[in-house]
């Protein structure tokens, strides 16, 4: 037997004449509902406004203590007695009170719901539980991190990559764990480092009063800024580039188109830096690290250490060529390596010496210069007379890799190099002397006292860990270090200053084929006029 179809409602039966004026009425109504609230909409945002002000007064109130409550009542209470007696008092009250309640309970836009997805709630959930050991205590009646806990009560905000990775996550914890100590610190940001995806770099606020941290994944510094002329006064010297939350300056310079590819870690190069539209070099207003000298400076002299390749050996370069102009340039090459040649039998430049006889003979030299600068400058203000010009033109020593003609002094029974730095160091602020020192890291035992101690501007270039950061600045950074950087990739610190991350100015040999040709110019163009009375220099490279 066939089964029979079902009966449909056609909309000119009198079942559909029916629901015609029940869907009418709903409309009419939701219409009519909409309407309303329009128009009650001052009132309940009033009415809202009156309610938090209220709370916020009685929240204030409790607050008080005890015997502070009776002044401020009375305090309340004269106020109002005023504006009663005064004209139009009471109206200018009551307006105000309206004005404030309508601020108050203004209308909030909605916040977007917190969708991380599966993947992202999966991480999110797997970070929470990691952090649980470190986070709760068994005396805790209500803990903020339990096992099988919410994690959405934890983390306020998160954001997540295109890939699904955590760039940004704010969490909350509680009040007993021991934020001010930094092994307590270390262990969080370990953690959090190797849950949300090494390789990257990440930066940890740390929030002691609210009992709040924030992790923050930083892009990648600029590469395209090469050498050139800084706008920058007597006595400033840029050691590098930098994140433009660091420090509150921001230098014009000229960068190389960025590429599109991304940086090892995942993230788009070129902070501070927007990608050039043209062909050629473009004007960028970036931040600088900034080191500066002279009599009054807490940090005249600097030591920088690396990694054979991080870039040490162009860090002194870019500070020989900003010291040219206003200064007189002494160069130690210790490696023998003939990275300073360019600067040989220019104006300006005195020396460049790599042999270890013409290295004791040019830092005995140094020492008595100083010396006799300090004598002099002494005598001139005896006399009541200014500095002589020869004494107001700074010397800069720069030494690469002193360590090693130590251990050939030492091997041929000669005085230790850095023995001679030991008054240039001590009194170089004041004879207007100032020494920069690059060694690598694995020789900066050997290195004298007096160049540790006389040393308070510090740079570390290359990919160093946190421990081995902290040694050299005195404080470990509030970043994460990555294991592969680009050359001159580093961290900064002068004197008690904060650590920050530093990109130093390609400034590569000019006689290095290896170099870009672009990046060899703009070294050739800096370089001072050849001095007549000095030997020929070679000439550089396709020049």
């Amino acid at each position: 037997m066939a089964r029979r179809p079902l009966p449909r409602l056609r909309l000119g039966s009198t079942a559909g004449s029916s629901l015609v004026p029940l869907v009418r009425g709903r409309a009419f109504a939701r219409t009519a509902a909409d309407g309303v609230a329009d128009v009650l909409h001052p009132l309940v945002a009033l009415s809202r406004g009156l309610r938090v002000l209220a709370t916020a007064g009685r929240r204030k109130w409790v607050e008080l203590p005890g015997d502070r409550r009776g002044p401020v009542f009375v305090l309340v209470v004269a106020c109002g007695f005023v504006l009663f007696l005064l004209p139009y008092g009471p109206l200018a009250a009551a307006i105000s009170l309206i004005g404030a309640a309508g601020w108050a309970g203004r209308g909030r836009a909605t916040a977007e719901p917190r969708t991380p997805g599966a993947d992202g709630a999966e991480r999110l959930r797997t970070l929470y539980e990691a952090l649980v050991p470190y986070f709760s205590a068994a005396e805790d009646p209500s803990p903020l991190y339990s096992h099988g806990g919410d994690w959405s009560k934890a983390f306020d905000s998160f954001t997540f990559d295109e890939g699904g990775r955590l760039t940004r996550l704010h969490l909350q914890y509680p009040a007993y764990f021991t934020d001010g100590e930094p092994a307590a610190r270390t262990r969080i940001e370990q953690l959090l480092y190797a849950k949300s995806g090494r390789g990257r770099e990440y930066l940890f606020e740390w929030d002691e009063e609210a009992n709040g941290l924030t992790l923050t994944v930083l892009p990648a510094l600029s590469t395209t800024i090469h050498a050139q002329r800084f706008v920058t006064t007597p006595g400033e010297t840029v050691l590098g580039f930098t994140d433009p939350s660091s420090v509150q300056r921001t230098l014009p310079v000229l960068a190389a188109p960025e590429t599109c590819e991304e940086s090892s870690d995942g993230t788009t190069p070129g902070v501070g830096l927007e990608k050039a539209a043209g062909d050629g070099p473009e004007t960028h207003d970036v931040p600088p690290v900034v080191w500066r000298t002279g009599p009054r400076s807490t940090e005249p002299h600097l030591l920088a250490l690396g990694e054979p390749g991080s870039g040490t050996t162009t860090l002194l370069r870019s500070i020989a060529l900003q010291a040219l102009p206003h200064g007189e340039v002494l160069v130690v090459d210790g490696g023998g390596t003939g990275e300073y040649a360019c600067l040989s039998g220019r104006t300006g430049v005195l020396a460049v010496e790599c042999g270890l006889a013409g290295m004791l003979a040019t830092l005995e030299w140094a020492g008595h210069e100083t010396e006799r600068r300090l004598i002099a400058a002494n005598r001139a203000r005896q006399l009541r007379h200014p500095p002589p010009e020869d004494i107001r033109r700074p010397l800069w020593i720069l030494l690469d890799r002193p360590s090693v003609m130590s251990h050939l002094a030492a091997a041929d029974g000669r005085t230790d190099p850095q023995e001679l730095l030991a008054v240039p160091l001590r009194h170089g602020r004041a004879a207007n002397v100032r020494v920069v020192v690059a060694d690598q890291l694995d020789a900066a035992e050997a290195l004298s006292e007096a160049v540790r101690s006389h040393t308070r501007a510090r740079v570390v270039l290359g990919p160093v860990s946190a421990e081995q950061a902290a040694a050299v600045l005195g404080t470990p950074p509030h970043t994460t270090p990555t294991p592969e950087v680009p050359p001159g990739r580093g961290y900064a610190r002068l004197g008690a200053g904060p650590v920050h991350r530093l990109q130093v100015p390609a400034t590569p040999d000019p006689y290095d084929e290896a170099a870009s040709e672009a990046e060899r110019q703009a070294v050739l163009r800096l370089l001072p006029a050849p001095d007549p009375a000095a030997p020929a220099a070679p000439a550089p490279v396709g020049g």
